[in-house]
Formats: structure tokens, sequence, C-alpha cells
């Protein structure tokens, strides 16, 4: 068949033309999803992640593949939102793969490795190197779920603290907001950990209810106002050298899309997660000028800490791995990872952003 000639109208039958709009139309069915997010509407970079998603699988569908994007607590609390979506209660969530680490503690990978790995590497494993498809396979789909990673934060903070941290011995007994496997890290050595969702922690500060807390970096700690309750800022948040939040899809309701709906949620999570991590690139070095010239006090973690954690931390990765096979499947993969994008990342970008800082320094 000559192909310029089907590109005439009067080329094509009557006939053809009048079945090709149902054939669309049935190949395009109106479908209207929930999305509850655990993040609350005035962090615009997390919040705003959803409602891109929402808006670009909308778009890319003429309106015909629909979802809803609520706040914490409209349908579904904050900290329960994979839960609910496992059972099918929503359709899907965006939220912390590590929130639903009472579950089962490898739900830690999806969002970090402790100790572990930056933004770019943490996104070459999932992607490159099929991590997001082994924690499926190996993980969510246990769970009723499949996730997909929705947004990038970048290196973290290590949080808002009332008093200062100089040794590992004023860490006992301090009530801490942290989630996830470095909570439990921060208990072996005395501390208090609390799980907090966002829209809590400027009043349980407040009140002294924590004596520390850490969300995210300058950006939404600032929205979040924890500066003006505890005035030491530390870093590194060595738990999250980066973190992956997810988009977690029942599995039934994901299988029951049209392929081609498949592809257009799986293209527009994979968009806006590298969207969000250039959005914090952009927001946070400005935010950080903000904080400090409100009486932010920036502190780093002394080192005989940071290595205490460390040392804590390899312990709890052997103790998880020797009681579960997955998750020693997951952490060793990962780890492996990280020493051979080390080898390179060493020789290029460390060598270059080294030397750069060095010079706006002088």
């Amino acid at each position: 068949m000559d192909r310029r000639n089907v590109l005439k109208v009067g080329a094509v039958p009557a006939a053809a033309l009048s079945l090709s709009a149902p054939a669309l139309a049935q190949s395009r069915p109106k479908v209207s999803w929930r999305l509850t997010s655990s993040f609350p509407r005035n962090l615009d970079t997390l919040y705003g992640a959803a409602t891109q998603f929402s808006r670009m699988v909308g778009e890319a569908t003429d309106g015909d593949f629909s979802i809803r994007v609520f706040s914490p607590g409209e349908i579904v609390p904050s900290l329960e939102a994979r839960e609910a979506t496992s059972k099918g209660s929503v359709e899907c969530c965006f939220t912390a793969s590590s929130y639903s680490i009472g579950t089962d503690p490898a739900f830690m990978f999806g969002t970090v490795l402790l100790f572990g790995l930056n933004s770019r590497q943490q996104m070459a494993w999932l992607y490159e190197m099929e991590g997001n498809q082994k924690l499926n396979r190996l993980l969510y789909e246990k769970h009723n779920v499949l996730g997909f990673p929705l947004a990038s934060t970048g290196a973290q903070m290590g949080g808002w603290f009332r008093k200062e941290i100089r040794t590992v011995q004023d860490l006992n007994g301090l009530k801490f907001r942290i989630g996830g496997l470095a909570g439990h890290v921060f208990q072996r050595l005395g501390a208090v950990p609390q799980q907090i969702a966002a829209g809590d922690i400027y009043p349980s500060l407040e009140r002294g209810t924590v004596d520390a807390a850490e969300w995210i970096g300058p950006y939404d700690d600032e929205k979040l106002g924890l500066f003006k309750v505890a005035p030491f800022y530390y870093y590194p948040g060595w738990w999250e050298g980066t973190a992956i939040l997810h988009l977690f899809v029942n599995k039934q309701k994901y299988e029951e899309l049209p392929a081609s709906y498949r592809s257009v949620l799986q293209t527009a999570a994979a968009a806006t997660t590298s969207i969000t991590l250039a959005r914090y690139d952009a927001l946070n070095p400005p935010a950080l000028r903000r904080l400090v010239a409100q009486s932010a006090q920036v502190r780093p973690f002394p080192q005989p800490v940071l290595d205490a954690c460390h040392d804590e931390t390899q312990k709890l990765h052997e103790e998880y791995g020797r009681a579960d096979p997955a998750y020693a499947e997951i952490f060793r993969e990962m780890s492996a990872f990280k020493q051979d994008a080390y080898q390179w990342l060493q020789l290029s970008e460390y060598t270059f952003d080294s030397y750069q800082i060095r010079r706006l320094r002088r």
C-alpha cells in the first residue's frame, strides 16, 4: 500500500472512518483514581510533585485517566497511605517507602540506603540497575502494591536540635523526631525516636514533646518554621544522602489499566522525580541563606558521633540481613553498586566540586 495515499482523506473508505472513533474510544476508557498524599499542601515541593504527576497523566490522556490528589487526613491519615493502597481503600498514594518499615524493614531501601547512595547513585540503581524491579518483585508485590519513584529530595540535613550535640553521650535520652531505620540506629545510641507526620513537627518541638526533629532540607524546613523553636541545624543527614519518595499503586488496579495508561503513569512518575530534584537544588541555597539570616546556627555532627552512627548502622544491616534473605540480597546489591559508583565519582564530580569549593573559599 502507498503510504502517501493513506494520508489522503479521500483514499480512506467511509466505513473505515466510521469505525475509527469507536475503536479509539474503546482503547481509551474513562478511569478515575484517588491519590492520597502523606505530605501536606503547604509543602509545595512534595505535595506539588503529586499534583504535577496527576496533571501530566491527565494531559497525556486528554483527561480520560484522571487522578485526584488528597491531602493527609482528607481520606487517609498521613502515615497509613501505603497500607490503605494495599487494601484497595484508595487506588494509589504518594508516600515514603520507609514509612512502612514496621511492616518490613526492607521497605527502607526504596527510599534510601543508610550511609549509602547519593541522589544520582540512587536513581541509577533504581532505574538502570533494575533496583525498582527487584523491590517490586521481592517486597512490594507481597503487600499488594507496585512502587514507582515519584520524587527525589537530594541530600538532606540532619535536623533541628534544641541543644547542641557535642558527644555521643548527648544523644542519650534525646527525643528525636526521625523516621525509618535511622530511628533504630539512634535508639541504639540512647535516643528516643519519634514517628511524627510533617504537619505535627512544629507543635511537637514547640511544646517540648520532642527535643529535635529532622525533615528534609532548608526550603521545606523553613516552610515548617522549625528554626523558630530549635536553633541548631545539623548536617549531614547521613541517613538520607538522598531520599526517593514513591507512588504506590494497588496491584489489581494497576493490572486493570490499559497498557497505554500504564506507560503514561510510569513516564509521568519518572519525569516528576527528576523535576522535583531540580526544584530542591534550585530552592535550597536561597532558603539556607534566609535561615542563617534568621539566626539558625548551622553545625556539623562531630566526627565521633558520625562514626558511632556508622558503626551501629552496619551492625543493624547485618542483623536484618541474617533474619531476612530479601533484605540481605537488596543490601548486598546496593552496597556493591555504591562501591563501584564511587570509584568513578571520586575521579569526576568529587574532584571537580572539591576544587571549585576551595576556590570559592579563597
